[in-house]
């Protein structure tokens, strides 16, 4: 691996390499940070695809995409003498030490709980009202409910067994199949969202991320739909020409490919 030295020169080369396209090219020159939003977002969902295919070269030329964003809103920054990238480091070293007291202080703490909670305590001495500002009104919606119930329970409001989480899931879905007997829509999708809210609680519960685990489930379901067109395809089918059982004669096959 590189040395501490050799890091620090690829970093000056960035910046040295986003000064001069600031400068030189038409595209980076008009570019400002409400431009580059959209494409700030696209390349983080690229660089959480390369992370879930476990593909490593990818994730290091996706880290480099992300990198770039970083510099090129602190160069902009720094246009307006707001900040620059020297502020940004040092405004997330200031955060690291001070949300690290029992690194970087004289509190002690037990586990991973410990730290969570203090984390979240800080935040609110720091002027938070809430412990859940922290979480981005933008964010999907099932990335949101995973990141909400994370940050309440980081202060204790939280069920103390998985056992717990799942009967209260139970309890939700018996709920949902009542409103569906009755045929209200907004009731149904009311309580639809209370099952899926549960559900996200539940997998936290099991240490699993609930946005990985459905997209790992989306590629799965992709993969084999996939072959079932190819297998239509080789026999000259149209899929909406097929019956349920021709297709699910492939689906099965597909289901044994390996993973």
């Amino acid at each position: 691996m590189n040395s501490r030295a050799n890091q620090l020169k690829a970093f000056d080369r960035l910046l040295t390499i986003m000064d001069e396209l600031r400068e030189q090219c038409p595209w980076d020159k008009k570019q400002t940070m409400e431009s580059l939003r959209h494409l700030t977002i696209e390349e983080t969902y690229e660089l959480g695809d390369a992370i879930l295919d476990n593909d490593l070269q990818e994730v290091k030329k996706e880290l480099g995409d992300v990198l770039l964003h970083i510099v090129f809103y602190s160069k902009i920054g720094s246009e307006t003498n707001d900040f620059d990238i020297a502020d940004v480091c040092h405004s997330i070293c200031d955060k690291l030490v001070s949300r690290h007291p029992h690194i970087y202080g004289d509190v002690k703490v037990e586990n991973e709980e410990d730290v969570k909670r203090n984390w979240e305590n800080l935040k609110l001495k720091e002027g938070k009202k809430s412990v859940l500002e922290g979480v981005p009104n933008s964010l999907p919606a099932l990335v949101k409910a995973n990141r909400i119930q994370d940050k309440v329970a980081g202060v204790g409001f939280d069920w103390e067994e998985p056992n717990q989480v799942w009967e209260k899931v139970e309890e939700e879905l018996n709920e949902l199949q009542e409103e569906v007997k009755k045929g209200h829509r907004n009731n149904i999708e009311n309580e639809f969202g209370d099952v899926m809210f549960s559900m996200v609680n539940y997998a936290r519960f099991l240490n699993i991320n609930p946005e990985n685990a459905l997209e790992r489930t989306n590629k799965k379901f992709s993969k084999r739909f996939q072959y079932l067109e190819s297998k239509a395809k080789e026999l000259n089918k149209n899929l909406k020409d097929m019956t349920l059982s021709e297709m699910d004669i492939f689906w099965e096959e597909a289901k044994r490919l390996p993973k």
